[in-house]
């Protein structure tokens, strides 16, 4: 963890304690002032390069960033639909990103996302699909509305509401 961002360190401690022992940390009681705001925050792991779990809140559901950081990483590591739970064994393998998000603001022209800059949030009635921004293999508007609609399982033919956000990406 040396060499992470504390948002990293953070996130990775909190995983740690959870898989090795079932406890949710708590934050330090002396947080820096950019813990102590509210933002939505994704959590994300990857192993060997591959996604291997994430999981976050589009707008602040607790406190602060820090316990969003130690939620959304718990959260990642064991509660992805996508992925089985992460083992102990696999800790020292995990590789995590922290995405600390702008508040969403609604658009009415895709001429206003740029994949590499803004994350798009799509809604259709209450399904809702959100994607970050600059992930790799995405490099067109086209296909960033098409996975977020896909993940909120929204059908080309229907109507979207479309919103952008902007990330600080913490490694």
């Amino acid at each position: 963890m040396d060499g992470c961002s504390p948002y990293v360190n953070l996130a990775m401690k909190a995983v740690t304690a959870y898989v090795t022992y079932g406890k949710t940390i708590t934050p330090p009681p002396d947080l820096p002032l950019e813990f102590q705001e509210r933002a939505g925050v994704f959590v994300s792991f990857k192993k060997y390069g591959e996604l291997r779990g994430c999981i976050g809140t589009i707008e602040p559901a607790h406190q602060n960033i820090a316990h969003e950081i130690i939620k959304n990483a718990i959260n990642a590591a064991t509660r992805d639909p996508r992925f089985l739970a992460v083992e102990p064994d696999e800790l020292s393998l995990l590789t995590c990103s922290v995405d600390v998000l702008s508040p969403p603001e609604p658009i009415d022209d895709v001429c206003l996302l740029h994949p590499a800059k803004y994350g798009v949030i799509v809604r259709c009635g209450k399904r809702r699909g959100l994607l970050l921004p600059n992930l790799e293999g995405v490099d067109t508007v086209e296909e960033q509305i098409d996975i977020a609609c896909r993940k909120a399982m929204i059908q080309p033919n229907e109507h979207i509401d479309l919103y952008r956000f902007e990330v600080k990406r913490y490694y």
